[in-house]
């Protein structure tokens, strides 16, 4: 666990400054600069400014409060056959059962993720890199070892728990990913509280992208 604390409000402000330097200065870049270029060098500039972007400002923030985050710590079998059995569970309880439900309901952002889709299968080893490897890795430093652990040592599990879910839900901008993220994210921290891992949670996260990725990108 980390030894420092950061108050609820500070830590919706990282959030909206992790949502403009990783979200908006990318898009932005990307859009002005990048695609003036041929598409797929475009494509791997574009995913290697959101990994330049995405260090510097977790570097940024675990300097700031200096928070003890510890990627490599209680690692066992255990929590790799619970890391496994739990994005089994996100892919059949989200993808198979909540998203389709959804996507009944809200066709308009249902239709904007399916165009995320095929934006992501233009260039198949870039959006792997970017949805598989590089997101779980961040966004389970950020949620978990950095917000949950703090907002824990301030308010209490329960309460951390809670916000550190929303925020992670908030990390994905499409209503269908949102109502999903809320679940995945609960999920994820609860883990996280029972293993003491964060690479349990990576690696969870990783592979429920991952089988999510295959079959509706690739397939």
């Amino acid at each position: 666990m980390n030894s420092s604390a950061i108050s609820v409000r500070h830590v919706i402000a990282w959030i909206a400054i992790y949502l403009i330097v990783c979200g908006i200065i990318p898009t932005a870049l990307d859009m002005l600069i990048w695609r003036a270029l041929n598409k797929e060098i475009s494509a791997w500039l574009n995913l290697l400014t959101m990994i330049v972007l995405n260090s510097i400002f977790l570097r940024t923030l675990i300097i700031r409060y200096q928070l003890k985050v510890r990627i490599f710590s209680n690692i066992s079998l255990k929590g790799v056959l619970l890391a496994c059995v739990c994005s089994v569970l996100f892919f059949i309880l989200l993808d198979k059962i909540i998203d389709p439900f959804i996507d009944s309901i809200f066709v308009t952002s249902a239709e904007e993720y399916r165009r995320t889709i095929e934006l992501l299968r233009q260039f198949p080893i870039v959006s792997f890199i970017r949805v598989c490897l590089l997101a779980p890795v961040v966004e389970e430093i950020l949620i978990r070892g950095c917000i949950l652990d703090s907002l824990q040592n301030k308010y209490g599990l329960i309460f951390a728990l809670v916000i550190s879910t929303l925020l992670f839900a908030i990390l994905h901008f499409n209503f269908v990913q949102t109502i999903s993220a809320v679940i995945c994210g609960l999920i994820l921290g609860l883990l996280y509280i029972n293993t003491g891992s964060l690479f349990i949670c990576i690696l969870a996260h990783s592979l429920y992208n991952t089988i999510s990725y295959f079959t509706s990108v690739l397939l």
